[in-house]
């Protein structure tokens, strides 16, 4: 064999099959390796908006239970005054009205709606008292004459509440103004202006009681009042809003406190027996002031949901609410966690609900001030 041919058979390169082969085995490999990485950063995504799920769920129940381990101060002095209904007017709108009490819980009514929170608490510079009424007070006065306004700012909002709360003695909620002639004092309380803040005191002739309020009612000093509404948006958000101190209603659009929080169930704990401790949780509205002493606590359960869509079905069955077994709880239970028990909070109504994963986080939050008033 020559030189030159030798060379030439060293020098022939690949085959075409010996490529095709090449091509296969490589497409095979990048095809492993894509999937592979497809489906680890599928489980990164997973892991990490369940994470981002937990986070909320937890911040928004702490936030929640924050807000009602204060609820009522300053307004549940009295047990007395528990359950009253407030009405007040700001400026020319219409009058409207509140429960005088810690927390109200709206029932969503169907069973996959989320319920509403609202929570009532003075909020002072110093401290909050009672201002008692050393004499009567006519629907036309412009003022109360009380023991002590110690406390007592301009531009706080009060609540007055009769000595006797019914149908035609309800409370009235209104704010510290005075004018010339009759300034807020030692004893003098004055809701004299209707302008600025004193736009609360506009129609305070029209739903105070009409007999006044009589010697020995009193007055509660809310300060700059808070009364806040937690709710669930329709996208899906834990939304807050608080009653404007300077415009007398609450935002159109509430803000978004906490995303991906897409249900959230209260029940009232009461003490229906007496003895202090809790043994029924409902939703019934207490009915009156002795149904309303009976509250000792509130009982929360927020749904977070991940937001990483998932294209198998994670979720076959509702969410359950662990209640223990120790109380009774209002609703349909079924068996869960060994032998407790749960309620099943309905998320059927979410768009491919059962694309997403779910934790539910709930809590008991006693009412302390309605706890140490009593």
């Amino acid at each position: 064999m020559s030189t030159m041919n030798f060379r030439s058979s060293r020098q022939r390169g690949f085959t075409l099959v010996e490529l095709m082969v090449g091509v296969v085995i490589g497409m095979l490999s990048i095809l492993v390796i894509t999937q592979v990485m497809t489906l680890a950063e599928g489980k990164k995504r997973t892991v990490s908006m369940g994470s981002d799920a937990q986070v909320n769920g937890a911040l928004a129940l702490f936030t929640i239970q924050r807000d009602i381990e204060q609820a009522g101060y300053g307004a549940v002095v009295s047990p007395d005054a528990l359950g009253c209904v407030v009405n007040y007017k700001f400026g020319s709108a219409s009058a409207s009205s509140f429960t005088l009490a810690p927390v109200v819980i709206g029932d969503g009514g169907a069973a996959n709606a989320s319920d509403t929170l609202t929570i009532l608490q003075a909020n002072t510079t110093g401290f909050s008292t009672p201002m008692l009424l050393t004499g009567a007070s006519a629907q036309s006065d412009d003022h109360f004459t009380v023991a002590s306004t110690l406390g007592a700012a301009t531009d706080g909002l009060m609540i007055a509440v009769p000595v006797t709360q019914d149908a035609t003695h309800a409370c009235t909620l209104f704010s510290v103004e005075g004018a010339s002639t009759n300034v807020l004092s030692n004893t003098n309380l004055p809701h004299a202006s209707t302008s600025g803040y004193g736009q609360w005191n506009a129609g305070l002739g029209t739903i105070m009681p009409t007999g006044g309020y009589p010697n020995k009612s009193y007055v509660l000093n809310m300060g700059a009042m808070i009364s806040r509404l937690y709710a669930v948006s329709s996208a899906g958000n834990l939304t807050t809003s608080d009653l404007g101190l300077t415009t007398g209603t609450r935002p159109a659009t509430p803000p978004d406190a906490y995303p991906q929080i897409v249900m959230m169930q209260a029940l009232y704990g009461k003490d229906t027996d007496g003895d202090g401790v809790v043994d029924t949780y409902n939703k019934t509205a207490p009915a009156n002031n002795a149904a309303w002493q009976k509250v000792l606590s509130i009982r929360v359960a927020l749904v977070s949901r991940s937001n990483q869509y998932e294209k198998d079905v994670v979720t076959t069955a509702a969410p359950g609410w662990d209640v223990g077994t120790n109380t009774t709880v209002a609703g349909t239970t079924s068996t869960c966690n060994g032998s407790s028990k749960c309620l099943q909070l309905d998320v059927s109504g979410l768009t491919d609900w059962q694309h997403y994963r779910y934790k539910v986080y709930d809590t008991i939050i006693p009412l302390r001030n309605v706890l140490w008033n009593n």
